[in-house]
């Protein structure tokens, strides 16, 4: 897990667009723990869309997302002097809105999705871990949250069908 060390401020995330989008709208500045925040906020947002949006559509936003969000995230990385600053979330996003996709549309399935996602994004079991540490780019920070989030949809659809 990174420190923000260099913490940005409300300056840098209304200096550039890019900026704006990998700190997550603001979540990034979060004084603590601003990753579980950004994943937390995302989650806020996903609750926002309209319900019944065909999953090819919102696959393919996702996808968009997710290049849009490395293409950002090398941009405010290299601002910040540190490609996977603490502060940039929108890696978390991209991620919690993927699991939020699959997982059963209720409060409690819903928590429990972001809450393993964060266990994972945090522990980054093999391959996460390794990973994170190859990868030094927009892309591998996008990456490494998305084999969290493969790890959390695997433990999902564990306990969905054991518990629901």
């Amino acid at each position: 897990m990174n420190t923000v060390s260099n913490r940005p401020g409300l300056a840098f995330l209304f200096s550039k667009p890019p900026h704006l989008v990998s700190l997550g709208f603001g979540a990034g500045l979060a004084p603590v723990a601003p990753g579980t925040v950004g994943s937390f906020v995302a989650w806020g947002l996903y609750a926002l869309l309209p319900a019944g949006l065909p999953t090819g559509l919102l696959l393919a936003v996702l996808v968009i997302a997710f290049f849009t969000g490395a293409a950002c995230i090398a941009k405010t990385g290299a601002a910040l002097g540190e490609v996977d600053h603490g502060s940039i979330v929108w890696d978390e996003f991209v991620a919690v809105w993927l699991v939020l996709l699959f997982v059963p549309a209720t409060l409690w399935w819903q928590l429990a999705a972001v809450v393993v996602f964060r266990f994972f994004d945090i522990l980054k079991p093999w391959p996460i871990r390794q990973a994170d540490r190859r990868f030094k780019n927009g892309l591998g920070v996008m990456f490494d949250d998305l084999l969290a989030a493969g790890y959390t949809l695997l433990l999902m659809a564990l306990a969905i069908r054991v518990l629901a």
